[in-house]
């Protein structure tokens, strides 16, 4: 009786200590966050003894508000809202980048009219005020923009590339701040000219309107236009050094699948994103499409941010400036790089 006694107790105190670590992760809805579901998807979370487990939003500052409230451990999602929080004292890092370049402003009808659809992009200054102007002269009103609420990635890169790249007046278009899926829907149902979008909105689109054109691509709006990061709370706190190391590895791991192989990850992503509705084909051809973009180096945004969050301060969407470089744990990351 006594043998056996000691037997269970050795049992479930090797089940206690093998119990798997629950971390709460979340992102939105977009190609960028794929490494999330590459982890899940293929066990490795799992095998590394953490219980992942991803709550979905469908915008940054929404995840934002998760992650300063404590419901959620880490994030997926734009970097902007995190300089701000910072700002306030709040204890939050990068740790790895999920994409770069995300973000492309795709337009149709008369705002489009023209453009090759062969090659995305590269206006001058020049062609892209006479566009605008043209558009106002046809149809009486400016060309509306859909964005995502103002102190969000979309919403901050597309005005500081009206104002900064393209040298347009503020006032020269309507930008109508609402939700990722709204800003896809709106498009779709004609009720907006352009939307700033990522993958897979971006091939959905081009595949359901025929004069859909990208009138400007992620390098255009600001090179290595910062993506979707991977960001922990609290990073440095002891619960956090029994996940955070193995985590980042296979963030890092899952991105450089998908650069290298997005055929394999597409599974993954399309049951992730469209709750098996979405065609996995569909989801290929969006990842092999922006396969470059898929960078895991958080290096490699430090000074797109910085000149991201100078625009913010100057237009007054952000009070001061906080050192960007204090964002960023590339220790980490380094560690975490194969």
């Amino acid at each position: 009786m006594v043998a056996a006694v000691l037997c269970l107790a050795l049992i479930t105190g090797a089940g206690k200590a093998s119990a798997a670590t629950t971390v709460r992760v979340g992102y939105i809805p977009v190609l960028g966050s794929s490494a999330l579901f590459v982890i899940d998807g293929k066990g490795w979370a799992k095998d590394a003894g953490l219980d992942l487990q991803l709550v979905r939003f469908t915008s940054g500052p929404q995840a934002i508000q998760a992650l300063v409230a404590g419901r959620i451990d880490a994030y997926v999602a734009g970097v902007l809202p995190l300089l701000q929080v910072r700002a306030h004292g709040v204890d939050v890092k990068v740790l790895a980048t999920g994409a770069i370049e995300e973000l492309s402003v795709v337009a149709h009808g008369p705002l489009a009219a023209g453009l090759d659809a062969t090659k995305p992009g590269g206006l001058t200054r020049e062609a892209l005020t006479e566009r605008l102007s043209h558009f106002t002269t046809v149809t009486s009103r400016k060309p509306k923009i859909a964005a995502q609420p103002q102190g969000s990635v979309p919403d901050t890169v597309l005005r500081y590339w009206l104002k900064e790249e393209a040298g347009v007046a503020s006032d020269a278009v309507d930008i109508v701040g609402i939700d990722i899926d709204a800003a896809q829907q709106a498009f779709l149902a004609g009720a907006v000219d352009a939307a700033i979008l990522r993958e897979p909105a971006l091939t959905i689109i081009r595949a359901r309107v025929p004069d859909a054109r990208i009138l400007a691509t992620g390098h255009d709006l600001i090179p290595d236009q910062p993506g979707s990061v991977f960001a922990v709370l609290h990073p440095d706190a002891p619960d956090r050094a029994v996940w955070k190391g193995k985590l980042t590895a296979l963030f890092v791991k899952a991105t450089d699948l998908i650069a290298s192989h997005p055929e394999e990850a597409a599974p993954y992503v399309a049951s992730a994103l469209g709750g098996g509705l979405m065609k996995p084909a569909l989801i290929e051809g969006a990842l092999k499409a922006s396969a470059r973009d898929f960078v895991a180096d958080p290096g490699r945004i430090t000074a797109s941010v910085k000149t991201l969050q100078d625009f913010e301060v100057s237009q007054g969407l952000l009070r001061n400036a906080a050192p960007v470089e204090g964002l960023f744990d590339l220790e980490t990351w380094h560690q975490a790089t194969p």
